[in-house]
């Protein structure tokens, strides 16, 4: 992919999730600010949508205000056991729902850091961190190609249906990689590609930024987390996405081409 476009993919998606962020929802929004098509859309609202991904109504709850924009294709809290003390990195952070989740586990030993390249999302985080009173998280304005964290400083990383956004997925999981302690591991919610997708879909930026066209297969997943020197590397579709997924685009049967999976991998 070349630099222009990988430059054109990044301002789509940017430009898509400032409208969200502006918004409010992904899917609840003013229809000129937010298309229909979103990671997590096909639910009358933001907690249902939210309870079909797989967070209980006790994550829903002890959620600020405001964080929840119905983003996402999962649940990596369910896979990141997280432990009091861990510092945690959240890859596309939003407006900060799983990072405050992730505060709460980590405790006020632990810390959480997000990164997000939209500047009204990061606006957005900070300023639901500073509302609801969480110290223990900070958020920050960069690409997840470009990390804007140390090197081995991170325990756990966390994403939810962001990767695939990303023009340069080796980039990510390198970055990923670098700023991972030795021991640190990977607990990713992404959708993957389970079948060739169609051209007319691969080639439609708006569902590129939609979390669809984007989705790399389960091989070349693999292969880039092994090129980036992750180890146990474990990733899992979940067949009953396909019932969320079929919503996100009807009529156009994605649920054959696309479902969530669970990724998980170790940095030795």
């Amino acid at each position: 992919m070349s630099a222009k476009h990988e430059d054109t993919v990044r301002d789509a998606v940017r430009k898509r999730y400032a409208g969200v962020a502006t918004a409010g929802s992904a899917c609840c929004g003013p229809a000129t600010a937010v298309p229909a098509t979103s990671c997590g859309c096909g639910a009358p609202d933001e907690k249902e949508i939210s309870r079909r991904l797989g967070y209980s109504d006790e994550e829903l709850i002890a959620a600020p205000e405001g964080s929840n924009l119905g983003l996402g294709c999962g649940n990596p809290q369910a896979i990141a056991a997280l432990r009091p003390g861990e510092v945690v990195l959240d890859l596309g952070s939003g407006a900060g729902f799983d990072c405050f989740l992730a505060a709460r586990k980590v405790g006020e030993a632990g810390r959480v850091i997000g990164v997000d390249m939209t500047p009204e999302m990061v606006t957005k985080s900070r300023e639901n961190a500073r509302i609801a009173g969480y110290a223990n998280t900070e958020f920050r304005l960069g690409e997840i190609e470009h990390l804007p964290v140390a090197d081995d400083s991170v325990d756990v990383i966390i994403s939810n249906c962001v990767i695939n956004l990303s023009p340069d997925k080796s980039a990510v999981f390198r970055e990923a990689f670098r700023v991972l302690k030795s021991g640190g591991r990977l607990a990713i919610s992404d959708v993957v590609a389970t079948a060739p997708l169609p051209e007319s879909v691969r080639d439609d930026m708006r569902l590129l930024s939609a979390c669809i066209s984007g989705a790399a297969d389960l091989e070349t997943l693999d292969a880039i987390l092994a090129d980036a020197g992750f180890d146990d590397v474990d990733i899992r579709p979940v067949e009953e996405s396909r019932e969320f997924i079929r919503h996100w685009e009807p009529d156009s049967r994605l649920e054959d081409f696309v479902l969530s999976a669970t990724i998980r991998a170790l940095k030795p």
